[in-house]
């Protein structure tokens, strides 16, 4: 019966995280989108800890309290900081109008939970009913990277992309060895810190985060 209350609880959760994704494509302020960020790492975090007491895999602990320090605290205060230096908290316009993108994400859910459906059949854990929300958040997560043209809102769409795999990989296995884990942090962390000095010299090269301005480069 606990478990049942638990498995209640991460569904709720997933969910949560499926509309936070959604939420992220339409918003168009950096700031609000950075926000956004640090409450689906909330959520994953929240998610984590759920699994690890309901199942008793206790290396999930270390993987909630990872995710807390880097995906709740300190890669959103990195963008915070980030935004307030290069002062670039605009609106921010996709390249695709918001109904058409909220269009293409619901076929995009679609094709994930059908994708997901003889996969999940096929896992032994509690929490495979999750694994099509995760692969839709990957999705979710890819579309709004191909959508906005500038640097920040593409490095987060990127970090999602980590988020819901890292969703996966609880839900469908129960997650990862805690040294892969370590790793795949670790290399976030490395790709967080070129990003921002890529952003900041298009921001001192350009005066503008607009990648689109990168195709003004020639070779000479």
């Amino acid at each position: 019966m606990s478990l049942t209350y638990h498995l209640q609880i991460v569904n709720l959760l997933a969910a949560l995280l499926l509309l936070i994704s959604f939420a992220m494509l339409s918003q168009r302020r950096i700031v609000g989108l950075i926000t956004l960020f640090a409450w689906q790492g909330a959520a994953l975090t929240l998610s984590t800890g759920l699994i690890a007491w309901s199942t008793g895999q206790h290396h999930l602990y270390y993987s909630a309290g990872l995710t807390l320090l880097l995906k709740v605290i300190g890669i959103p205060w990195f963008f915070f900081r980030l935004v307030k230096k290069l002062d670039v908290d605009r609106d921010v316009e996709p390249m695709i109008n918001i109904p058409t993108t909220m269009l293409i994400g619901i076929v995009l859910v679609i094709f994930a939970f059908n994708l997901a459906l003889p996969i999940s059949q096929m896992s032994g854990t509690v929490m495979r009913s999750t694994l099509g929300i995760a692969m839709a958040c990957v999705l979710l997560a890819f579309l709004m990277m191909i959508t906005r043209s500038k640097a920040i809102p593409q490095i987060i769409g990127f970090l999602s992309i980590e988020n819901g795999l890292f969703f996966a990989a609880t839900s469908a296995t129960y997650g990862m060895p805690l040294v892969v884990e370590l790793g795949v942090a670790l290399d976030v962390m490395v790709a967080l810190f070129v990003l921002g000095i890529m952003s900041f010299q298009i921001r001192e090269s350009f005066d503008s985060m607009d990648l689109k301005h990168m195709e003004k480069l020639k070779e000479r």
